[in-house]
């Protein structure tokens, strides 16, 4: 069994664990650090066994993306309305864990992949991580440790009664990238069950591989989810503004949001909510009509296309979410798929019967049913003082009663501020079976402050979260953040906790849920830390959407406020030399073809790293961001005729 100590360790390769990992390397680059990732190559979600085809990413060319190292143009056809391909964004993963260079250590070579992480636990101030990777039996030990498994680690599997006898494949989403559904001429009739993003897409890619799909959500749940595009010119783009444009934010009940004039008139008089409502309704009407649920002709109302109908409006978001990133997307699912709004009864050979007695013959069932917390590696008694889910029946009495009784006047509160919050639509709210994550910041347990968790708040664009979370958590298990006192930090969890319950309903009872929060939430940690570099002068600040350029000078201001690791030897000369040499390549040179963790390390040159201080203050353009195509340069406009149609909306 082979032990090694090391300074941190960080749970997870995906988009938080990689932010986590640079920053605190740009502070500390001679410690010693260790990403372990359960799979063979780095992304999560994003990783290059898990993409397909028509699997898109959700944020638009230029904000899907670090602030420190642009994206490469990829081809247009791969592009509809500045989203884009996931695979890029796996291959981009890939690149810059190899550009990033510390100590003479890629990011990468820091990466101990196909680590399955097995048990986490804390002995005499040391945290003591036992896995199981390709050497066999290994135990691990660090003075720190961050969690940045995330939220879509571990798939959610339905029961099924009867899968035993079904004798055909039934798969999750994580598992489709690889698996051989589609080219099987055998498999003629699929069925995708769920009900938000992750079906939709197993929908459509099983459409366009020329099988016969049908699409069942079940009846007992939050209902189908509501899918908008990306283009504001279909949908007003609000989705977007929400959590992008610090004005637009007020439209929300958000504990974010400063107890300003503005916000105390939209949330607690009667002629501010009349005219958030009347936002919201806009919205809503856009989500409905662009599909055209009712109104497709018998063909579609034969196809059970209506029953797609979000039953929920969009402000509570109480149902899955997501956007709609192909041009003929519902057309193709209006004429060839099948719906079904409905519970399964049984499974049985090659059939699936449905609560209403229908009988449905399948060769393979898709699964996009979501994700459960991927933190099983922490035993019943250490979940509970962390402060991370477990299932409610598990958790000790006496603090149960304790989180009770705080989170009950929390809930007062929440109501004397946002008074909308009081009454919710009539909806199916999902059975309560674990507790929610209460954490300081949605980062840190109120126990313990060698240990972080990152990635595990849902937002809209997580590189921007990413970055900003590992900021946070860097000063965190530095000691740079002043902390309240225990009472203090408890109230403001339950705080938090009673307001996602009340704000997104079924979606907010594990405490996690920020989906129009996104700048209030990463203005909060900045605060404090005490950084203020992302800000824009008064009235830039408040129309102009938040971007990765607000982050440019944040560690440089970091590192003037705490200092680096005393050990750090890099020079400003070779740090600006690497810089240059990135960002004057041609990009049209630049390939997305994946290179093997091999292939990198055999062919790595100076050219190809990013060093230990890879932003500069002011960056200037690069010919990247000059050659954006087409396809990402309206979203600029999109957003000012977005904020122009609100403007008239609101007043």
């Amino acid at each position: 069994m082979d032990s090694t100590r090391y300074d941190v360790a960080i749970i997870g390769a995906g988009i938080s664990g990689i932010a986590a990992a640079k920053f605190y390397l740009d502070i500390h680059p001679k410690c010693n650090l260790i990403i372990l990732e359960k799979d063979a190559s780095v992304g999560g979600v994003w990783n290059q066994s898990r993409v397909f085809d028509t699997f898109y990413t959700q944020s638009p060319l230029g904000t899907w993306e670090y602030s420190d190292m642009p994206m490469p143009q990829p081809p247009e056809q791969d592009i509809f309305n500045g989203v884009f391909k996931a695979k890029y964004t796996s291959h981009y993963l890939n690149d810059y864990v190899d550009r990033h260079l510390y100590a003479g250590q890629t990011m990468r070579q820091r990466i101990s992949f196909n680590f399955r992480v097995q048990h986490v636990k804390k002995d005499n101030a040391e945290w003591t991580i036992s896995g199981k990777d390709a050497r066999g039996e290994v135990v691990l030990q660090s003075s720190k440790l961050i969690v940045a498994s995330g939220l879509t680690s571990v798939p959610n599997m339905p029961f099924l009664p009867g899968q035993e006898s079904f004798a055909n494949p039934i798969l999750h989403q994580i598992d489709f990238g690889q698996s051989t559904v589609l080219p099987r001429p055998d498999i003629e009739r699929i069925t995708v069950l769920g009900a938000a993003k992750s079906a939709a897409d197993l929908v459509y890619d099983c459409v366009q591989a020329g099988k016969k799909v049908t699409w069942i959500v079940r009846k007992t749940g939050t209902g189908p989810g509501f899918f908008v595009s990306p283009d504001p010119r279909v949908s007003p783009g609000t989705i977007y503004a929400l959590s992008t444009i610090r004005f637009m934010t007020t439209l929300s009940p958000s504990l974010f949001n400063p107890d300003s004039w503005w916000n105390r008139f939209l949330q607690r008089t009667r002629m501010g909510r009349k005219r958030m409502e009347k936002i919201w309704e806009s919205i809503d009407k856009s989500v409905v009509e662009a599909p055209n649920f009712n109104d497709r002709g018998a063909e579609a109302r034969k196809h059970g296309f209506q029953h797609l109908k979000p039953i929920s409006p969009v402000f509570w978001q109480n149902q899955g979410a997501g956007l709609v990133n192909r041009p003929n997307f519902w057309d193709t699912i209006a004429q060839n798929v099948q719906v079904h709004y409905e519970d399964i009864e049984e499974l049985h050979k090659g059939n699936i019967r449905l609560k209403s007695g229908e009988d449905i013959p399948c060769d393979a069932i898709l699964c996009g049913t979501g994700w459960t917390p991927s933190l099983n590696f922490f035993d019943q008694d250490m979940l509970a003082d962390l402060g991370i889910p477990q299932p409610v029946s598990n958790f000790p009495p006496e603090k149960a009663k304790l989180w009770e009784e705080l989170e009950k006047d929390a809930d007062q509160q929440v109501l004397e501020r946002f008074p909308i919050l009081a009454y919710p639509p009539d909806h199916y709210h999902k059975p309560v079976t674990e507790t929610p994550y209460r954490l300081y910041n949605g980062i840190a347990p109120l126990s313990d402050s060698s240990i972080a968790f990152v990635g595990h708040v849902l937002v809209a664009n997580y590189f921007r979260l990413a970055e900003c979370q590992a900021i946070w958590a860097t000063a965190y298990l530095d000691g740079n953040v002043k902390l309240p006192a225990l009472e203090q930090r408890q109230k403001k969890v339950a705080l938090f906790v009673a307001w996602c319950r009340r704000r997104y309903l079924s979606n907010g009872e594990r405490g996690h849920w920020m989906s129009a929060e996104q700048t209030g939430y990463t203005d909060r940690l900045f605060h404090d830390v005490g950084l203020s570099s992302h800000r824009r002068f008064w009235l830039w600040d408040a129309f102009v959407p938040s971007s990765k350029k607000d982050l440019h000078r944040v560690r440089a201001e970091y590192i003037k406020k705490f200092g680096r690791d005393v050990n750090s030897q890099s020079s400003e000369k070779g740090i600006e030399g690497s810089r240059a040499n990135w960002q004057t390549r041609n990009p049209l040179q630049r390939s997305y073809e994946p290179t093997s963790p091999l292939q990198v390390q055999k062919t790595a040159s100076p050219t190809r790293t990013i060093t230990t201080a890879s932003i500069s203050p002011r960056p200037s353009i690069s010919s990247t961001t000059r050659l954006r195509s087409s396809s990402a340069r309206p979203m600029r406009s999109h957003w000012n005729w977005s904020l122009s149609r609100f403007s008239k909306v609101v007043w």
